[in-house]
């Protein structure tokens, strides 16, 4: 009995120790040497805006231990969707780089792109509310440089050292892991509250940009602030752009959610189907360039990751082409084990002291050996740079080359000095000679602390129709959480952004919006910082509106690959038909036959057609526009099936066009459509271009207002 007491005494003494060891609440943090730290927010630095330095040990240990989290699923952006192609020059940038990429308009430079959404698994749906991924590989003359970015031109936080903290937040809550894929929960918008930086990043989340159309309907950006270097060694700033031919177009959080169950790959589906079909997506990228004597020129810090430079201020100077025209042959070898650094670049392109863009030289690589389990990755097919690699690096795991000879080492003379070194005007590296005069520091550059003018300008710039969605956004994903403090902080700051959008949040929420939060917002300091000089001031406004940041501007002009649903049965007219797919498919729509029943149908004149699915296997939300031509049997068809009543008040609702012809109509008045009729985007025998042209507009958002409330 003694020893079973004592047993027991010892057993409850090791649960004890262990759950001191778990439990960090009233604990100091600590290093995993259990050394007192007083910074956790900051990289060490050069100077305020100068560069992180390597020494950082509190950095490289808090990252490392983050990327080495999951084996081997991706951290973040672990769904992702990947394409072959190429990039090609309009016009000679020898005047801002001398990048071989950017001076020779007879290339044509192989690519390979990644998108990807951020928070959620491998396994879950394209269409999470998420920032999207958005890396191209460019696999040029000089060597590779990976240009990895998002669809949005911004990001959540300012230094690399707040990243783990950032993505524990948004992921599924540890002790329940959920909520999946999804940021509407109480860590992700306890940790908003607490860092203010976030918001510029947020609000683009919260609008239509986090639920895109297709992959092929988004921009890229860049995000941080690089360098292009030319031959005479003078440097300018540059943010990076990719827009899609196609334009930019987004759906429906309604939309999106059923998406997410009818088909939880339509974007991977959608990309893939694209360029099987020879409708190649194409993207245009384009430069900001701001010369380095004009750094400080504006009210916001170009070295700040969460902020942008309006296009207004700084225009677009679109370059080149890119082409997607070749789906991976292997997923898993191709578009799984991909591995983007930001550290790969060419001569001509350097870095700035952006301090996100600087812990992401450490981790991008760090992630790869922990995923890839080997410093070999690189001779991994996919990742093979299409020039000669000569180095001294042996050995390891998965080492796939036979290096040959005696010596891997420099200098030598047994190998000849061979390897050898290259001078720069062989085209060999050299980084920017950047002069640095500063004190070595853990801290935060006083012009990073504005949080609130660039959402604001966000929020100013949008249509009503976007301001409204992003309205909704905010309600969906606050009311989603448990702790009324959290929500409360949330609105304060939000009505930092905007007063009426804050209202109109508290309204959905019973709540009031606080006129003071008890703490200070801004815990993006160290400990022994004195916090109100790091909080941040009123929202300015140095540019009232910056219509670039509206969808409302995008392009209108095509509907290429859009999905067209033409509602029949046996019986419809041909002649309707007819006309209009041959109207459809010559401006390159997507025309499918939604039935009844799978296999064929009739049309009036005895031909049979081909079925693409069966109205029970399908859903209104997967298509860009309904047809229904003519034919008095066809529609006495379709009356006999209920779901073609909901799939078209869905398509009312969500805003789309919809076109019928003769006896269609009487399918029409079984709908909501009927009290639509003065629709400018419902179309009654009328002519097919009018038809394409309503379909290339995307929605017709004047009659969101009226939709919104239908009972879909």
């Amino acid at each position: 009995m003694d020893n079973k007491s004592d047993k027991a005494k010892d057993s409850a003494k090791i649960t004890q120790l262990r759950d001191d060891m778990t439990d960090a609440t009233g604990k100091p943090l600590t290093t995993r040497q259990g050394l007192k730290v007083n910074d956790t927010n900051n990289s060490l630095k050069s100077g305020p805006r100068g560069s992180t330095l390597l020494e950082d040990f509190l950095l490289r240990e808090k990252i490392t231990s983050f990327d080495h989290e999951r084996i081997p699923e991706r951290i973040v952006h672990a769904r992702g969707s990947g394409a072959h192609g190429v990039f090609e020059l309009y016009k000679p940038q020898g005047e801002f780089t001398k990048a071989g990429i950017f001076n020779d308009t007879s290339r044509k430079t192989p690519v390979f792109v990644r998108f990807s959404t951020v928070a959620g698994s491998k396994g879950s749906t394209d269409l999470a509310r998420d920032v999207r991924g958005f890396a191209v590989k460019f696999y040029t003359e000089e060597g590779t440089w990976d240009l990895i970015g998002n669809n949005m031109p911004i990001f959540f936080i300012q230094d690399a050292m707040k990243f783990p903290d950032l993505v524990h937040a948004v992921k599924p809550e540890p002790n329940k892991e959920i909520p999946q894929a999804a940021s509407a929960h109480d860590t992700f918008y306890d940790f908003v509250s607490l860092t203010p930086e976030t918001l510029h990043n947020q609000i683009w989340v919260m609008s239509d940009r986090a639920i895109p159309r297709s992959l092929r309907m988004m921009e890229g950006f860049g995000i941080h602030t690089y360098r292009l270097i030319n031959e005479k060694g003078e440097a300018h700033f540059v943010k990076f752009h990719w827009k899609p031919v196609l334009g930019v177009h987004s759906v429906t959080w309604d939309e999106a959610v059923k998406i997410s169950g009818a088909d939880s790959d339509f974007h991977r589906r959608d990309l893939w189907d694209a360029i099987d079909s020879g409708q190649f997506p194409e993207w245009e990228l384009g430069f900001q360039i701001v010369p380095e004597a004009d750094e400080h020129k504006y009210e916001f810090d170009l070295l700040d990751p969460t902020k942008l430079i309006p296009e207004e201020m700084v225009p677009v100077t679109i370059v080149g082409k890119m082409t997607l025209n070749r789906n991976p042959e292997n997923f898993f070898a191709e578009t799984e084990q991909v591995a983007f650094l930001p550290g790969n670049i060419v001569p001509g392109i350097d870095f700035s002291n952006d301090p996100l863009l600087q812990g992401r030289l450490f981790s991008y690589r760090d992630t790869q050996l922990s995923r890839l389990g080997s410093p070999n990755f690189h001779q991994i097919p996919i990742n093979k740079p299409i020039v000669e690699v000569h180095n001294n690096q042996r050995d390891g795991q998965m080492q796939m080359s036979i290096p040959k000879g005696n010596t891997a080492y420099f200098p030598n003379t047994l190998g000849g000095g061979c390897p050898h070194m290259s001078k720069v005007s062989d085209g060999a590296f050299e980084s920017y000679a950047e002069r640095i005069d500063s004190n070595k520091i853990r801290t935060r550059s006083e012009s990073f602390i504005d949080f609130f003018s660039q959402p604001a300008l966000f929020y100013r710039s949008l249509q009503k129709w976007e301001q409204q969605h992003v309205m909704e956004a905010y309600a969906f994903e606050l009311g989603k959480c448990t702790h009324q403090h959290i929500q409360e902080r949330m609105l304060w700051m939000v009505n930092e952004i905007n007063e009426d959008l804050a209202a109109q949040v508290a309204k959905k929420l019973g709540l009031k919006v606080p006129d003071t939060i008890e703490q200070p917002i801004n815990q993006a300091i160290s400990a022994d910082c004195n916090v109100e000089d790091f909080q941040p001031g009123k929202a300015k406004n140095y540019l009232d509106k910056s219509p670039a940041l509206s969808q409302d501007k995008s392009k209108f002009d095509t509907i290429a690959t859009r999905q067209i649903a033409c509602l029949m049965a046996d019986g419809f007219s041909m002649k309707d038909f007819d006309a209009m797919k041959k109207t459809l498919e010559a401006k390159h729509a997507v025309v499918k036959i939604i039935a009844p029943h799978g296999g064929t149908i009739t049309c009036d004149t005895g031909m049979e057609h081909k079925v693409d699915a069966a109205i029970a296997t399908t859903e209104s939300v997967l298509f860009d526009a309904i047809y229904i031509p003519g034919g008095q049997k066809s529609i006495d068809g379709l009356k006999a099936e209920k779901k073609y009543v909901k799939f078209i008040n869905e398509a009312l609702k969500h805003c789309k066009a919809i076109a019928a012809d003769n006896e269609g109509e009487d399918m029409l008045n079984k709908t909501f459509v009927s009290d639509f009729k003065d629709d400018k985007a419902i179309l009654i025998n009328a002519d097919a271009q009018k038809f394409v042209d309503a379909i290339a507009k995307h929605r017709n958002w004047d009659r969101m207002e009226r939709a919104s409330d239908l009972p879909v």
